[in-house]
Parts: C-alpha cells; sequence; structure tokens
C-alpha cells in the first residue's frame, strides 16, 4: 500500500515471492522523515529497528529511494545519508542501489526556458546524491550503481507490457540484472575476505592495521629501558674482564706531530702515525667506558650493601636542569629560515623536548610541525621506567606516537616488563598493551617471552612470542624468535633468525654486519624476507652504512648512508650540479635540433 502524503508502512514487513524465476525475500521498512532536526530521533528509532531485525540475516542488497522530479539544486539530504552511516556503519553502501522513482516524470525547465536533456538530468541527480553518500562514508571512490524505474499507469510500455523508460531501458530486467550482480560481488567480498564486506558495523572512515604488519612489530626486539643510557649487554661485556690490566696504561708515551712536522712525512708514515693515534684512541675509549661501568655497579650495590635489598640508598644528588646549546641560527631571519625560534631544553626532572622538522610541513615558513617529548627514571633499586612520545599536526589531522615501558629486575630471577603503544590511524588510535619476560638461562643465553593485545575500534588483535638470545664470546650473536598474531577471524604466524657480527673494537667502534631471516604466514600464504645490515668505516673520517632487504615477492631495496669529515660531500654536490647541467644541455639541444628539422 502507498500514501501520496504520509508514509504507509508503519512496521517491518517480510515479503516472499517469485520474480522471473527468482525467489526473493523482500524486506519492506518504514519510510525516512525529511531531514529536519524534529524527524532525527524518529528516523533514528526506525533505523535502530531495522538493523534489529535484519542482525540475523543480513540483506544482500539495500535499495535506496529518491524520487528523481524532486530532486534540484537546494536537495540536501546529508543529516539522513550520515544517521544511515553512523547506525549501519560505511559497509552497507557497497551494497546499496539507488533508485530513482518517478522516472518519467516531466523534466524541469533549463537555464533558457526548455526543457535538459534526460540523460544530463539524470546525471546530475545521481552525481548530487552520490556527493552526499561520499561526505557521509568520508570515502569519493565509491560509486553506487543507479537504478531507473517508474510504475506509473501513464508511463509507455512495449509490446509484452513492459514499462519504458525515455532512455528506451525497460527497467524491471534491468533491475533484476543489477541485483543479481551486486549479490555476486557481495558473496565474492565475503568468500575472499576482502575489506569492507557486506557485514554491517560501526562507522569507521580508517583501514584495519595489517596483521602481518602487527606481527613484525610485536617481534620487534625491544630494548630494556634505563634512564642512565646505559646498555645492560655492553656492562656484561666490561664486566667479564674488568680484572683484566688496561692496557691503555701500558702504553709509552707519544709524540703529538704539529701540522709543520707532519707534512714532512712520507705516505706511508703518515698511514702508520693515524693507525698509532686510532689505536691509542680506541684503548683510551675502552678505558674510560671500563670505568663508566665500574662507576655505574658500585653505586648501584654500594661496598657493605645487599644487592637483593631495597633499602640501599640513594645517595646521588638530583641534576640540575640543563639547557642544550641552541640550534645553528641562519644567516638571514626570513620565513624560510626560522630555526632561531626553536632550541632543546632537559628539565630538572629529565624531561627531554625538542621541535620534530618535518620538511614537507602544511606551512611553508614553518617547518617544526611537531614536539618530542622523552624521559626515564629509576624507581628505587630494580625498576626503570621510559616515557617517549611524539605530537605532530596539519591542517586536517593531530596525530600522536607514543611508548611507555617499565621494568623490574631481579638478580636472582627473572626480568619482568610492560609497555603502552599508542598510535593515531586517521580518526582512530591504536593501542597495544604488551607484557614480557626475560630469562637468563646461562651466561651467554638469555629467553623471552611475551604478549600482546592490540585495540582499533571494536576489534582485538592478540599475540604471543618467544624469543632466544645466545653469545659467543664478544663479536657473535644469534637471535631467534617465533610468534601468532590473531583477531577479527584472521591469524599470523612469523619467525625470524638474526646473527650479528660485531666489529673488533666493539663497542668503542659500532661496527656490525647484520644477516636476518623473515617469515610470514597469513591466509595460506607464506612470504619469505631477508635484510642485510652493515655499518663499517671506509677511512680514518668516512663511516658508510648499507640496508638492504629483498623478499619471495621480488620486492625489496638498498640504501646506502655515507658521512665524512674528508669534505667528499663538496665535491660529490660540484659532480651532481655539472652532470644535471650536462643533462639540462642535452636536453635543450634536442629541442633546438627537432625546431630546426621543423622549420
Amino acid at each position: 500500500m502507498t500514501d501520496a502524503f504520509h508514509p504507509a508502512t508503519d512496521r517491518i514487513q517480510e515479503i516472499v515471492g517469485t520474480v522471473s524465476g527468482i525467489r526473493i525475500s523482500f524486506i519492506d521498512t518504514p519510510g525516512l522523515l525529511p531531514s529536519s532536526t524534529n524527524c532525527v530521533r524518529k528516523n533514528r528509532k526506525i533505523l535502530y529497528s531495522v538493523k534489529r531485525f535484519i542482525r540475523k540475516a543480513p540483506p544482500d542488497i539495500v535499495l535506496y529511494f529518491e524520487r528523481l522530479d524532486m530532486i534540484n539544486m537546494g536537495y540536501s539530504d546529508f543529516p539522513l545519508l550520515k544517521l544511515i552511516t553512523e547506525v549501519f556503519g560505511s559497509a552497507i553502501w557497497f551494497s546499496t542501489i539507488l533508485v530513482m522513482t518517478h522516472s518519467s516524470s516531466t523534466l524541469p525547465e533549463g537555464p533558457n526556458g526548455y526543457p535538459v536533456s534526460y540523460e544530463s538530468y539524470v546525471t546530475q541527480c545521481s552525481d548530487l546524491v552520490q556527493h552526499y553518500v561520499h561526505q557521509a562514508v568520508s570515502d569519493s571512490k565509491l560509486e553506487i550503481p543507479v537504478q531507473l524505474v517508474d510504475n506509473h499507469p501513464q508511463c509507455k510500455t512495449d509490446i509484452t507490457g513492459e514499462k519504458i523508460l525515455p532512455n528506451g531501458l525497460v527497467w524491471k530486467y534491468h533491475f533484476l540484472l543489477l541485483c543479481a550482480c551486486t549479490k555476486v560481488l557481495g558473496d565474492v567480498n565475503a568468500l575472499l575476505e576482502f575489506e569492507d564486506s557486506i557485514e554491517l558495523g560501526p562507522l569507521s572512515n580508517t583501514r584495519l592495521p595489517s596483521l602481518p604488519h602487527l606481527l613484525s612489530s610485536f617481534l620487534r626486539h625491544h630494548a630494556q629501558v634505563n634512564p642512565n643510557g646505559a646498555d645492560n649487554e655492553i656492562d656484561e661485556i666490561f664486566l667479564s674482564d674488568m680484572e683484566e690490566e688496561d692496557d691503555y696504561d701500558q702504553l709509552p708515551p707519544i709524540r703529538i706531530l704539529t701540522k709543520f712536522q707532519f707534512e714532512k712525512l712520507s705516505d706511508a708514515q703518515k698511514k702508520e702515525y693515524f693507525d698509532e693515534l686510532d689505536y691509542r684512541e680506541t684503548l683510551y675509549l675502552k678505558k674510560q667506558m671500563k670505568e663508566e661501568s665500574r662507576r655505574r655497579t658500585e653505586n648501584k650495590y654500594p661496598q657493605g650493601g645487599d644487592p637483593t635489598s631495597d633499602n640501599n640508598s640513594d645517595n646521588q644528588e638530583p641534576s640540575e636542569a640543563v639547557q642544550l646549546p641552541d640550534m645553528a641560527v641562519p644567516p638571514s631571519f626570513d620565513s624560510d629560515c626560522p630555526l632561531h625560534r626553536y632550541r632543546c631544553l632537559v628539565t630538572n626532572d629529565q624531561w627531554l623536548a625538542r621541535p620534530v622538522l618535518d620538511p614537507h610541513g602544511w606551512d611553508h615558513d614553518v617547518g617544526f610541525d611537531g614536539i618530542n617529548l622523552e624521559t626515564a627514571i629509576q624507581i628505587r633499586k630494580k625498576g626503570f621506567a621510559s616515557v617517549t612520545g611524539q605530537m605532530s599536526k596539519d591542517k586536517e589531522n593531530f596525530s600522536i606516537q607514543s611508548e611507555c615501558a617499565a621494568a623490574f629486575t631481579d638478580l636472582r630471577g627473572p626480568t619482568y616488563s610492560v609497555g603502552l603503544d599508542a598510535q593515531s590511524s586517521g580518526k582512530e588510535l591504536i593501542c597495544t598493551v604488551r607484557s614480557g619476560t626475560q630469562l637468563r638461562n646461562l651466561k651467554n643465553n638469555l629467553t623471552e617471552c611475551g604478549i600482546s593485545v592490540t585495540s582499533f575500534g571494536d576489534k582485538y588483535y592478540v599475540g604471543a612470542k618467544l624469543e632466544d638470545s645466545i653469545t659467543i664470546g664478544k663479536r657473535l650473536k644469534f637471535v631467534m624468535n617465533a610468534g601468532r598474531m590473531g583477531g577479527a577471524g584472521q591469524v599470523a604466524y612469523g619467525g625470524s633468525i638474526e646473527a650479528t657480527l660485531r666489529g673488533k673494537d666493539f663497542p668503542v667502534r659500532n661496527e656490525r654486519v647484520r644477516l636476518a631471516m623473515t617469515a610470514i604466514s597469513f591466509n595460506k600464504e607464506l612470504v619469505l624476507r631477508g635484510n642485510l645490515q652493515s655499518d663499517f668505516r671506509l677511512s680514518r673520517g668516512t663511516r658508510m652504512s648499507v640496508n638492504a632487504n629483498i623478499n619471495s615477492r621480488n620486492m625489496g631495496q638498498v640504501c646506502v648512508k655515507t658521512n665524512s669529515s674528508d669534505h667528499i660531500e663538496i665535491a660529490l654536490i660540484a659532480v651532481v650540479s655539472i652532470f644535471r647541467a650536462l643533462l639540462r644541455k642535452k636536453a635543450t639541444d634536442d629541442l633546438s635540433q627537432e625546431t630546426l628539422e621543423m622549420g
């Protein structure tokens, strides 16, 4: 039943029948009221009643009706479309057909007083409705199919009695074909587990996080926090040979040459002189690091104190506020060089605050669009905590990344750690709570197990991992781990094997070669990835870092970084400038030759 002035359907009805041999179950819902402040509550009540009705059997196809002859430039149903999206979720529009009724009515007049063409008017009206749908779901790539219909008795028919629209379309069979195609696409989405499938759910304007990415981040080793910046592994290396006599004190004195004396040496003598200085510098740095490790050990466990007791007094005086040096002030204070406005600061509470430079910032005159905060504190003698956070913004979004971690160390037992990571993703927030336990089985063997829970919207992902590291001597280290991450009906498995060979002067010279192999299994597909990372010195003043990776999908990258104090970068800049000038000259010559031939 229909009514020209009021909604005739006052309750949800399900009609089952057969059309052209196709069995159809049609759910007729009460009509929605026009967009206004007084109708929002009534429309919301209708929509929630529909949602409860279809909860057990979600529909294959959703029909959204609009009258073609009632759409004009003043049309705006955005509040109603937004309300539909909030109740059912954005996924409902991926199975929706826009049905334009009264499609054979008289068309409105154009600017010149004559009726506009049928095709242009239909296109204009459908584009206007889809524009507001795009705003409701925040997705301009969504394309909703449009179906024109008309049941008026004066609508033209063919010899079979079927209704024919002004564009010559027999709309009934076209409508059935469009419904069948929409159902097939919905079944394919559900079968292949595509994103934004037919499932009705809460609104989400951001993509779900990748499960393999979450697993890879969880398997990544998180260093143990320490407020004084010390590395426990380096301390153990020095404590193991603390009784050894320092080689630096046994060296004979060396004569430091002046620049004039150095210039008189031959090339071989200059090389020997530099090698001797490097050797002495390495031994001196090792001596300093040993003394620092010894000092930390003595402060942590004073003479006569019990290492396992919490009653040891901390005699260290509170640190004073330290103001870091200003950034280099540019020669010009124009809008392109605002570096003089910002500085870093370490407070008396050990908070480090510094600006974050974004070279692609939303304002050309201000390149600093964020701030970074860091702190680390010691809790009695066995506990440590650290907080790291970064906030940045642009014209539309405000992003946050933060990591909070705490650890409790028991000399006679395991080390417990807990952490909270938060990262913004569009308008949503990805939060991860992780916990781990480290147990030292042998002197050079460390085993760690951990769990994590990640939340994103109303979905939760739970992961577990097991990691074991073995150190052979002071230079070779093996790390093996395996883990699992599951949630939202999906599961990913992964693991990695990593071997690190340190330089002979580690940790004074941070030279190393790291080779890693990672395997991730997701949706019955296995992806292997190999990574090579190397840091070494080419010469006394030049360092190079090489990072290369490739996976089983034949995708990878190579990154080479070099820094030098020998001023070779000036020569490189000159070479690049000359090369670009030659290419520009060649392009100009080719263009001149083509112009000459055309003439």
